[in-house]
C-alpha cells in the first residue's frame, strides 16, 4: 500500500458522486489508501440538495429525487445514517370519462381503495385483476433479480434459471414491452401508467426492437426486491452526505474543486492521474483508477475513440408552492394525489404520440410528465418559517424531451410552458396562482434541460444514466467482456485492466443505487489483494 503523505494511492476515484463515494468507503474500510477527486465544489453529483430560490428556506433535491435501487446491504455494510421513507400513495392519474373529470388512485396501503378506483374508472374489475397479476409477476422477478445486482454478473442462462418463470422472462427480457402491456391491459390510461416506468430517462417507445424500454422498466420495478420508490428524508443531499461521511470516517481523502484531465499509463504498472485545481496542476499515481463518470468522458480522459454520443431526454422542473392546487376531479384530495407519482398526459397513445413528435425533431404538443410532492412525505427539507407559511414543493420530470430539441435558446421556455399547460389542464386553478415567490419577487420555478445537465454535471448529452441501460447479465454478443477478469465478472471493465467504471454507465448502473460503486470496489479489492495483478 502507498504510504501516508506520498503522491501514490491504492485507488484514485474520479468523481465524487454517490457511486464514487460508495466505492471510496468500501476500499478505505478495507484499509487501502483512497483519493476522491471531484470537479465541482461539492460532492454528490446529481444527488444533491440545494436552496434553489433566494429567501425561500427549502432545500430541494435539485436533480435526482427518489431512491429505489440503493441496496439495504450497502446501507447496512457502510453504516449509513440515512432514512428512506415509504410513500403510501403510489400514483394518481387524472382522466376524463364520459365528459367528467376523474382519476385513477393507486394506494399502496389500501388495496380495497385501489380496486374501487379501478372499478370507478374502467367500469369493471378486469383491469384491477390484470394489474395485480402483472405486478405480482414483476414482484417475484424483483425478489430474484435484485440480490444478483451486488454479486458477480450471472450469465443470461443463469439469470433465467433464477427467475424460474419462462413467460415472465420472455415478456421482460426477450419481447418488446408494448406487446405485454397491450396483451395484459385494455384501458389506454392503465396501459400508459405501466409504460411510464419504461421511459424515465430513456428516449424510446413501447415496441422498440432494441428493448431499451424493457431494460429501463426492469430497473424501475426491481428496487430492493419490491420496486418501491422511497423519499430520502432530508432530500437527496442527505444520501450523499451520509456516503461522504462514511468514506471520510473510513480514511478516504476527498478533494473537491479538483478536475481530472487525463489518465495515463500502459495498464501494466501504476496509472497516472492528472488533475487541475485552483493552485495549478498535479499528478498522482494509483494501482487502480475507478471512474465515476460516463464512458464518453472516460474515453476523453484516456485519449481513446469514444462510443456514440448518448442523448438525454428529460425536463426537470422544481417548484415551491404557497399551497397545493385544487384538482378538477372532485373526488381527489390533493394531499393524496401529489403524495405519490402524479401522471400528466401519460395515456398510452399520448406517450407514443409524444415520442413520435420528439423523434421527428418537434416539441411534443402534449408533453408527458410526472410530478410528486416531497414535503407531503418529508417536511424536514423546509425551514421553520417555510413550514409556518405552509409551503410545499413539487418536482416535475418531463419525458420525451431529447437534447436535440434544445438547440433554440427559446426552446426551454416553450418546453416549460407546454409542460405546465398540461398540468393546468387537470387542475381547477392555474399552477401559477399557487407558486411561492422568492426574495426578488420571482415565481419559484426552475427547469433543467439535457444541455444544462451536460454543462452543470458533465453528463454527456444530459443522459441521466450516462448511456443506455444494460440487462443485468454477462454480455454474450461478439466482443463481449466474458467472465475473465474481476472487472469483467463484476460488470465494471474498461479497455484497461487498471481502470474500472464505477458510475451509472457500468453494467447494472443507472439511478441512485450505489451498485456500480459497490461492484467496482469489489473488483478492485480482488485485484489489490493480489500483488501479481
Amino acid at each position: 500500500m502507498a504510504t501516508k503523505g506520498s503522491s501514490r494511492y491504492d485507488a484514485v476515484i474520479v468523481g465524487g458522486g454517490h457511486n464514487g463515494l460508495v466505492a471510496a468507503a468500501y476500499l478505505a474500510r478495507a484499509g487501502y489508501r483512497v483519493l476522491v477527486l471531484e470537479r465541482l465544489a461539492r460532492t454528490g453529483g446529481a444527488a444533491v440538495s440545494a436552496a434553489a430560490f433566494p429567501g425561500v428556506d427549502a432545500r430541494l433535491s435539485r436533480y435526482s429525487y427518489l431512491v429505489s435501487l440503493l441496496p439495504a446491504k450497502v446501507v447496512r455494510e457502510l453504516g449509513l445514517r440515512l432514512e428512506l421513507r415509504r410513500r403510501r400513495i403510489s400514483s394518481y392519474t387524472p382522466a376524463v370519462r364520459d365528459g367528467k373529470p376523474t382519476g385513477l388512485l393507486v394506494d399502496a396501503g389500501d388495496p380495497g381503495r385501489t380496486g374501487e378506483s379501478f372499478r370507478a374508472l374502467t367500469g369493471s374489475d378486469r383491469e384491477w385483476r390484470a394489474w395485480r397479476e402483472f405486478y405480482g409477476t414483476t414482484g417475484r422477478v424483483a425478489e430474484r433479480v435484485f440480490p444478483t445486482l451486488t454479486e458477480p454478473l450471472p450469465s443470461r442462462a443463469e439469470l433465467r434459471r433464477r427467475i424460474g418463470d419462462g413467460a415472465a422472462w420472455t415478456d421482460l427480457f426477450e419481447r418488446p414491452l408494448g406487446e405485454t402491456v397491450e396483451r395484459t391491459f385494455t384501458d389506454d390510461l392503465v396501459r400508459g401508467v405501466v409504460l411510464t416506468d419504461a421511459l424515465i430517462g430513456t428516449f424510446t417507445h413501447a415496441h422498440d426492437p432494441a428493448l431499451r424500454q424493457n431494460r429501463c422498466f426492469l430497473y424501475h420495478v426491481i428496487g430492493n426486491g419490491t420496486g418501491d420508490w422511497d423519499v430520502p428524508v432530508g432530500g437527496m443531499g442527505a444520501v450523499t452526505d451520509a456516503l461522504a461521511a462514511a468514506a471520510v470516517a473510513a480514511g478516504a481523502e476527498i478533494r473537491t474543486g479538483h478536475e481530472v484531465t487525463a489518465i495515463a499509463g500502459d495498464g501494466r504498472g501504476e496509472a497516472e492521474v492528472s488533475y487541475r485545481h485552483a493552485d495549478g496542476e498535479a499528478t498522482v499515481a494509483a494501482r487502480r483508477v475507478l471512474v465515476n463518470a460516463a464512458p464518453a468522458t472516460l474515453a476523453r480522459l484516456l485519449g481513446t475513440a469514444p462510443e456514440p454520443a448518448p442523448e438525454g431526454a428529460q425536463l426537470k422542473v422544481n417548484m415551491v408552492l404557497r399551497r397545493l392546487p385544487r384538482l378538477r376531479d372532485p373526488g381527489a384530495d390533493p394531499r393524496d394525489a401529489f403524495a405519490g407519482t402524479f401522471h400528466i398526459a401519460e395515456g398510452y397513445r399520448q406517450l407514443e404520440a409524444a415520442y413520435a413528435e420528439a423523434a421527428a425533431g418537434r416539441m411534443p404538443s402534449a408533453p408527458p410528465s410526472e410530478i410528486y410532492c416531497h414535503t407531503l412525505t418529508d417536511p424536514s427539507i423546509l425551514g421553520p418559517e417555510a413550514v409556518r407559511q405552509g409551503l410545499q414543493t413539487l418536482t416535475l420530470f418531463g419525458l420525451h424531451m431529447p437534447a436535440r430539441l434544445f438547440g433554440d435558446p427559446a426552446a426551454k421556455e416553450r418546453a416549460l410552458a407546454a409542460s405546465l399547460a398540461q398540468l393546468d389542464a387537470v387542475l381547477a386553478e392555474p399552477i401559477a396562482d399557487c407558486l411561492a415567490v422568492d426574495a426578488d419577487g420571482r415565481p419559484c420555478v426552475e427547469a433543467r434541460t439535457p444541455p444544462e445537465l451536460e454543462r452543470e454535471l458533465g453528463l454527456p448529452g444530459g443522459h441521466i444514466f450516462h448511456r443506455d441501460l444494460a440487462f443485468p447479465f454477462l454480455p454474450e454478443e461478439p466482443g463481449g467482456t466474458g467472465e475473465g477478469t474481476a472487472a469483467e465478472r463484476w460488470g465494471v471493465a474498461t479497455a484497461r485492466p487498471d481502470v474500472l467504471l464505477c458510475g451509472a454507465g457500468a453494467v447494472r448502473g443507472g439511478g441512485v443505487s450505489g451498485i456500480p460503486g459497490h461492484n467496482a470496489a469489489q473488483a478492485a479489492l480482488e485485484d489489490l489483494a493480489n500483488p501479481a495483478r
